[in-house]
């Protein structure tokens, strides 16, 4: 094993002595050998099977549109005001499964329209809401 012991100026050797840190590499190696065998290992687990699922059927869609002059349509249907609206509303959200109502405002609909419809059917417990064709608004 070579050693050095500095120059003849009497300057302090600089060079960084690695021999600790190849020891280290070396423990953190093998220990990693050692325990990777036993992370693989996999615990088996029986779980319960649920027999009973009923069959799925894609819940119906309701097309809600919002003109321009604030007329709205249920499913191309003209609604004449709000409480009609509301009475579709409350129909069909005790249906199992829920409709999902596709919301498509006209690009120059008024906001206070399209908040009083959303306003009105998160009232009546409708859940399943989304916009439609909301490409025409990205700018």
């Amino acid at each position: 094993m070579a050693m050095s012991t500095g120059s003849k100026s009497g300057e302090p050797m600089v060079d960084i002595n690695t021999t600790p840190l190849i020891d280290v590499l070396l423990v953190l190696l093998v220990t990693l050998i050692i325990t990777l065998p036993v992370m693989t290992h996999s615990v088996k687990m029986d779980l319960p099977q649920n027999q009973h699922q009923p069959p799925q059927k894609p819940p119906e869609v309701i097309n809600l549109g919002i003109d321009f002059d604030g007329t709205i349509t249920w499913n191309g249907t003209v609604v004449p005001n709000m409480q009609v609206l509301d009475g579709y509303f409350q129909s069909e959200s005790v249906k199992d499964p829920q409709p999902e109502i596709h919301l498509n405002p006209d690009g120059m609909a008024k906001y206070g329209i399209v908040a009083k419809v959303l306003a009105d059917a998160q009232r009546n417990r409708m859940t399943k809401i989304g916009f439609v064709n909301t490409s025409e608004f990205a700018q």
